[in-house]
Formats: structure tokens, sequence, C-alpha cells
């Protein structure tokens, strides 16, 4: 859906949520916080700063950061796991149908994308198409019919759970 994080601190929230984290009163526990990609990481990553340096204010740059990962920290590869390896992601980014032109072509044109995860957990895209889309996403039944006019973009999540469910959201935009 395109949606971003704001990177490497450009956007004008970051600092104002960064100085509101050391504010907070002593709590007990660790303070969880989203931070911008560091150099070494190229997604957004999660900063795990221990509580005491956050209730004395401590902003040095000497912080300890916890990142987060591309992949699982632990052993996935077994049978228990096929719930992370069932989850497909389908970007429908742009699918259009329509006549064209004084013949009345039919023009077709569709981007679509599909996201998986593997053996541990490492998530990527590849190049998929219409025909490939799960039967119960909507929005596309009449392509290739005559050429109705369609403009569709979607996202739909298919998964089974650990019991093998199956279960699916689809969000159009």
């Amino acid at each position: 859906m395109r949606a971003s994080h704001e990177l490497n601190g450009t956007g004008k929230n970051g600092g104002r949520i960064f100085d509101i984290l050391f504010d907070i009163p002593r709590h007990p526990l660790l303070q969880t916080i989203t931070v911008a990609p560091s150099q070494e990481v190229g997604l957004s990553s999660t900063g795990v700063f221990p509580a005491e340096r956050v209730e004395r204010g401590d902003k040095s740059s000497d912080f300890s950061i916890t990142l987060g990962r591309e992949r699982a920290d632990i052993d996935i590869s077994g049978s228990e796991f096929n719930f992370v390896r069932s989850i497909r992601i389908f970007d429908v980014r742009n699918a259009r149908q329509y006549e064209a032109g004084s013949e009345g072509d039919c023009e077709r044109s569709a981007v679509v994308v599909l996201g998986t995860y593997g053996v541990q957990g490492d998530f990527s895209w590849q190049r998929s198409s219409i025909g490939t889309l799960p039967k119960d996403h909507v929005g596309l039944e009449r392509w290739g019919d005559n050429c109705p006019s369609i403009r569709h973009r979607s996202v739909f999540v298919e998964w089974r759970d650990y019991g093998g469910k199956y279960g699916y959201e689809q969000v159009n935009y």
C-alpha cells in the first residue's frame, strides 16, 4: 500500500517522539521504540533501551541499540512453523482493463507481486499475475470477459494458522 516509515530522521515527528520517550515516568520495564534505519541495516528496526538509562534521560550516543533482523533469531525450519511459511501477500498494484482506440481494442495491464516467507522467515517479493490470485480475492472477476472497464488495486493476505485453518484479509485502495 506504499506506506513508508520516516527514514534517517527526515520526518517532522521522529525527534519529538524520541524526546517524549525520554520524558516518561519511572518504569521498571525496558522501553522499546521504533528508530530510523542505521547505515548497517536497510530496514526499519526496533531499539531497546534499558529503563534506567531512559529514566535519567541519557541521550548519549553510546546507547546500545538492539536492531531487529530481516529473519528469525531462532530456527523455524521445522513443520511446527509452517504457519509462518503459509503467509502469502498479493499486492495488486494496478490492474486496468478498458476498451481503447477506434477499433475498440481491449487494453489490459496489471502489476501483481507476491510476497512469501522462506524457511527461516526471510521475506521476499516476486512478480506474479492475476491468474495466481486466490479464489477468495474479489474485484477482478470479470477480467478478460468482453473487456468491461476495470480498475483495481488491493492487498490480499492469506494464511493457514497453526491448526491448518485457512484465513485471509483483503484491503482495496
